[in-house]
């Protein structure tokens, strides 16, 4: 690997061009914009290309030794033990994909390269420099808004905005926008409880239909659906419908939603009915 080629740009490069072919690739390399399965090396490769050019003195090094200074043992090993201010090797904690992942920057400062590839402040705040706060905002949603996503239009500053709110949002999530960020809060939903995607129905059923089984519709977050109760449920037992809880963020995988089954006993009983019971008994034990 050359660094020179990884930037795409001659040996004679100015500080300007660098610093150009830099922002053009790691726009595109970014894993939080580039989903392809090598974007995250390739930005590795890009950052440790620029922070090595950009560096007269590293430059220098680089011209007269080579590739090889930097490779295992080189110079790039003389950064060891050198925290980031994310606890790494220069690294920041991102969400990509629903998966964390920790990025090697190669000692530069993230802080930096947020602000080079993006053209503002690091979201995060620096540790060169006091970063104002971003605002920070809450809004209240339903439990359907939330799994299935929501326009809401509101009043921020004295400006009217729209905040689009992704399905599958999750209470305590938090959206970030250009100029705020966006703290979610789901309301209680009368019917369903909910665990990260998956949600969760409790179903009454009568002596009878645990005994004998049945057929009922149960609701979920789309539709009713049809369920079979075998003969024999016990109060407490549990099914799963597979891909019936809520969406994925930016994903169109599914939870599932999970049937807890509540026998309901009967507290008072005809003189007849608990004639049949002990008939029953008699006949099961």
């Amino acid at each position: 690997m050359d660094y020179y080629e990884v930037l795409g740009v001659s040996k004679n490069a100015s500080k300007q061009e660098l610093k150009s072919a830099y922002r053009k690739l790691a726009l595109k390399w970014h894993p939080d914009k580039n989903r392809e399965s090598g974007a995250e090396k390739k930005f590795k490769e890009i950052n440790q290309a620029y922070e090595t050019l950009s560096d007269p003195k590293k430059k220098s090094t680089y011209d007269q030794i080579g590739h090889s200074a930097y490779s295992n043992g080189g110079a790039r090993a003389s950064a060891a033990g050198q925290q980031g201010p994310f606890g790494g090797q220069g690294g920041y904690y991102s969400n990509v994909g629903g998966q964390s992942v920790n990025f090697d920057f190669g000692g530069m400062d993230p802080f930096d390269i947020f602000e080079q590839f993006f053209g503002g402040q690091s979201p995060y705040g620096s540790s060169r420099q006091t970063r104002q706060p971003r605002s920070v905002y809450q809004m209240q949603i339903s439990f359907q808004e939330a799994v299935r996503g929501v326009e809401k239009q509101t009043v921020i500053n004295g400006k009217e905005k729209i905040i689009k709110v992704p399905a599958g949002v999750d209470d305590n999530m938090r959206i970030r926008f250009n100029e705020f960020d966006v703290i979610i809060s789901i309301a209680p939903d009368s019917k369903f409880t909910r665990k990260g995607q998956d949600i969760f129905y409790e179903q009454h059923l009568s002596l009878t239909q645990a005994i004998l089984g049945a057929t009922i519709q149960i609701p979920t977050v789309d539709k009713e659906v049809k369920v079979k109760v075998k003969p024999g449920t016990q109060s407490g037992s549990m099914i799963r419908l597979q891909g019936k809880g809520v969406p994925h963020v930016n994903s169109s995988g599914k939870g599932d939603q999970y049937i807890t089954f509540k026998v309901i006993i009967p507290t008072k009983l005809s003189t007849k009915a608990k004639e049949l019971i002990q008939a029953l008994e008699n006949e099961i034990s």
